[in-house]
């Protein structure tokens, strides 16, 4: 038997394009190593699964740093919203969330999964689960799926959607970079984006200030000639390692680019109160300090920033728990706040990509034509979700280009399928 479309890899961008390659004709065939699909999908925003976001196709394309602007070209034919659209036709109610992301009402990624897998099952996709592919053999007629315990299954078309290298305990191994060259695709040089960083900096080491969580904060990434490359106001937290949370993980992939240059360390930025200038907080401070002259400092800046973070910048500044208000000069002061809005340090790299939230790098994009994820080089291939160089920030962002690119590529496979005349 010979399908019209075979998709290798049950992730997001593959279950959505089982379903498309199916609703626009194709005899569909998904095959997935591992025994469940939708595994990322399971454990995506904390299980509660971000599927998209709601903002502007824009502003979306903008969270998208790593080739969103490909993406336009796909965003033309189906986008963010359609996605939404898509769920809510399937049954699966969707709440908005703080930063326009987009949630099941239930609150469990099971719910999208399940809609998804029963989507496929109506449509009469064959699955199959713990199925290893070893090679895929490309030919001008049909290509060849050969399996691990040696069936060999001809298609038509092919769908590669096996993911990058990031999470690898929900099966993205990195299998389809090999077929990708086989098929004379480049791989961009992979690299970890999503990731916690890594520092050598004393306070890390003596754990000072393991486990401190910051809110709000703006964290930077500065270049070599110390100029602002990126900010990202949002939470963070200092780790045994280095640092973690929101806003380090938007941050790292600029991180991870200027080591990948050959710089050793790099500069990061941190202003633990950006909504109020130096300038001000000096003359609320300095006022304050006036006014209780027989309080000590640290109890006059409690409150201001968390105590730990205050305790840490006021031994930096060589000023005891006891001092009082009276005996603290201005230059120190000034010091103290400054480091409140000017806090640098350095950091030497991240953690490795299997521990990445997201793979930087892959099969490059300048290869796949944009608006159907058709390879340039090879008929009837296609490629989409995270095994393309294409990566966001978390947030509903990956997800959506793994939904769009997943779309596009079983629609046109199955569109391919077709004109082959075979």
């Amino acid at each position: 038997m010979i399908y019209d479309v075979i998709v290798i890899g049950g992730g997001p961008s593959g279950l959505m394009a089982s379903i498309a390659a199916a609703e626009h004709g194709g005899k569909t065939m998904l095959i997935e190593k591992g025994n469940k699909l939708g595994k990322k999908l399971a454990i995506s925003g904390g299980g509660r699964c971000n599927v998209t976001n709601r903002l502007p196709q824009d502003e979306v394309i903008k969270h998208i740093p790593g080739n969103g602007r490909f993406l336009y070209s796909a965003f033309s034919v189906f986008n963010n919203y359609d996605i939404i659209d898509f769920f809510e036709d399937m049954g699966v109610a969707l709440k908005e969330e703080d930063h326009g992301r987009m949630f099941p009402v239930s609150n469990s990624a099971k719910t999208v999964v399940n809609a998804l897998i029963n989507k496929m099952d109506e449509l009469n996709v064959k699955v199959e689960l713990n199925t290893v592919v070893k090679a895929v053999h490309f030919d001008a007629n049909n290509h060849t799926i050969i399996l691990e315990n040696g069936e060999k299954i001809e298609t038509k078309s092919v769908v590669i959607a096996v993911g990058g290298k990031a999470v690898p305990h929900t099966g993205s191994t990195g299998d389809g970079y090999a077929w990708a060259k086989k098929a004379g695709h480049t791989i961009t040089e992979l690299y970890p984006t999503e990731v916690a960083l890594t520092s050598n900096e004393e306070f890390i080491k003596q754990k000072t200030l393991q486990g401190l969580s910051l809110r709000d904060v703006a964290l930077s990434v500065l270049n070599e000639k110390g100029k602002t490359t990126i900010t990202h106001k949002m939470d963070m937290i200092f780790t045994h390692f280095g640092v973690s949370g929101p806003a380090v993980l938007r941050c790292s992939q600029f991180v991870v680019k200027e080591i990948m240059k050959g710089r050793k360390k790099v500069s990061m930025h941190l202003d633990v109160l950006p909504d109020t200038k130096e300038e001000k907080l000096v003359e609320e401070i300095t006022l304050s300090l006036e006014q209780n002259p027989k309080k000590t400092v640290k109890n006059l800046l409690k409150g201001i920033v968390p105590e730990r973070f205050l305790s840490f910048v006021l031994n930096k500044n060589n000023v005891s728990d006891d001092i009082k208000a009276a005996h603290l000069g201005k230059d120190t002061l000034r010091s103290i706040i400054h480091d409140f809005k000017n806090f640098t340090f350095l950091v030497n790299g991240s953690l490795p990509l299997e521990k990445a939230f997201v793979t930087g790098g892959g099969v490059s994009i300048k290869e796949i034509v944009p608006n159907t994820m058709q390879s340039k080089i090879m008929e009837r291939l296609f490629f989409c979700g995270e095994i393309l160089d294409i990566h966001g920030y978390t947030g509903g962002y990956n997800i959506t280009s793994a939904l769009v690119t997943g779309r596009l590529a079983g629609m046109n496979a199955a569109y391919e399928a077709s004109y082959t005349g075979i």
